[in-house]
């Protein structure tokens, strides 16, 4: 039995924040005690780490990641070695990617392949949800076995004609199966069908800059498909899960539904939070950086972000990592935005960003663990394990250091992407270690982790409706 004790930091989880000592037996949070108690003066440990001064935070869970994702004639640059790599040093120690059902094919061989890139490679744990690119009763049934082995979630799209997309009668279908397996569906809220048509009409107009991605993905699409996909869910008498919301029109359906009392969830990205249209008009070919779907929003659209997220009307903010090198990939869309490869890195800078938002007022430090950490732990079936610091839970720890400034750069990230999204940005804050499971991934600003550390993680259903 080896036993850490995490001494003189201030605790952070979305409930309290309190000054305690941590003990961790054999990969579980033993116990937490006050530093002059009895019982903290009390432990015995083969070593001992020093918080003083910083915070001890729960180990970020990312739920929305793709890894090795192929797309648009390439693949997605992080693989799972290197993409959990990254996320550790960023402070995350769980990742729920992403597994791709075959187009004609099943979700096993789907499920199977994605077993087969991350075993024995990841060095923080991970879990799957499924992308379910071909509704029909094989899959179906599919479903319900997949529930019953801890994959819990299931990625529908209302974009991409040709590709990922799924008509409202396959959404139908699936939504009625979750609501019977207790599966939750996740939905890529935009109508892909009139954005085809906007796509065609702009690049006859010769419109074939990065910006124009932004300007065809419309914001009253995303509304339009975040509220079909409301009333569905309703119609199934199933949960819904929105990724990525990005426009004030698409939380507004939201919040309504809410209001209304209806189990539907929403999540952002930092992208959305902290970047807008004004990197996709960047000069040249600059813009292509920054090209992701649901695509950057103007700046108005940040604070309406920030307010659902304060209001939990946003319960979860993710990366939707998936990042292609500017040079070779983005490139391919050169001449036209449409073939620009759709997405961003970002998994190493989201426990960061959003610190610095803690910063800023906009949110506040258990919040800050709430969203990042504790509600996407319970949102995915992760909980009580991950998400949180207390005893029987997975020993997933981060010390972070509120003081360290530190400007983001590709030159520094640890990425296996050739840019940066937030090149340049200055932001006070920053992961000093990290234990997953108990032992140290990142120490004193120092890999010391290894592949194949990370396991798979089966998930419960949605806590949230438990």
């Amino acid at each position: 039995m080896t036993r850490t004790a995490i001494r003189g930091g201030l605790v952070i989880t979305a409930a309290e924040e309190t000054r305690a000592d941590v003990l961790i037996e054999d990969g579980k949070v033993a116990a937490l005690a006050t530093p002059d108690s009895a019982f903290a003066q009390g432990w015995t440990a083969d070593r001992t780490l020093d918080a003083t001064g910083k915070y001890v935070v729960p180990g970020g869970v990312d739920a929305h990641t793709h890894f090795d994702l192929p797309f648009g004639g390439t693949a997605s640059s992080d693989t799972f070695e290197t993409g959990t790599r990254a996320a550790a040093w960023g402070g995350t120690t769980t990742v729920v990617d992403f597994a791709v059902q075959p187009r004609g094919g099943a979700l096993r061989e789907g499920l199977d392949t994605w077993h087969a890139k991350a075993e024995g490679t990841c060095a923080i744990d991970y879990a799957f949800h499924m992308i379910l690119s071909d509704v029909n009763e094989g899959s179906l049934k599919e479903m319900d076995l997949l529930v019953g082995e801890g994959v819990t979630s299931y990625k529908l799209f209302m974009a991409y004609p040709g590709v990922f997309y799924s008509d409202d009668g396959q959404i139908l279908r699936a939504m009625q199966r979750a609501a019977g397996n207790g599966g939750l569906i996740m939905m890529h809220a935009e109508n892909g069908i009139a954005i085809d048509v906007l796509v065609e009409q702009a690049l006859a107009a010769g419109h074939t800059d990065p910006r124009y991605h932004g300007e065809v993905r419309r914001a009253l699409l995303e509304a339009e498909a975040t509220h079909r996909a409301i009333q569905l869910a309703r119609v199934a008498g199933s949960p819904l899960y929105v990724v990525h919301v990005s426009a004030e029109e698409a939380l507004a359906e939201l919040v309504q539904a809410r209001d209304a009392g209806l189990p539907v969830f929403g999540e952002t990205c930092p992208q959305y939070l902290f970047l807008s249209t004004d990197n996709l008009a960047e000069p040249g070919f600059e813009g292509a950086k920054y090209v992701c779907s649901t695509p950057l929003r103007p700046r108005e659209h940040q604070d309406a972000l920030w307010r659902g997220l304060r209001t939990d009307d946003l319960q979860v903010v993710s990366t939707d990592h998936c990042p292609f090198c500017f040079s070779g990939q983005k490139e391919l869309g050169r001449g036209d935005f449409s073939k620009i490869p759709n997405g961003l890195p970002g998994v190493e800078n989201r426990m960061d960003l959003l610190h610095q938002a803690v910063v800023e007022g906009r949110i506040t430090r258990r919040r800050w663990i709430e969203i990042a950490c504790a509600a996407p732990a319970r949102m995915f079936g992760l909980a009580p394990h991950k998400g949180g610091i207390a005893p029987g839970g997975d020993a997933d720890i981060v010390i972070y250091d509120p003081h360290a400034e530190q400007t983001l750069s590709a030159a520094t990230h640890h990425m296996n992407v050739d840019y940066c999204a937030y090149e340049g940005k200055r932001i006070t804050g920053r992961v000093e270690t990290v234990l997953s499971r108990g032992e140290t991934v990142i120490e004193q600003r120092r890999f010391t982790g290894r592949a194949g550390h990370g396991r798979y993680v089966p998930r419960t259903t949605c806590q949230y409706l438990a």
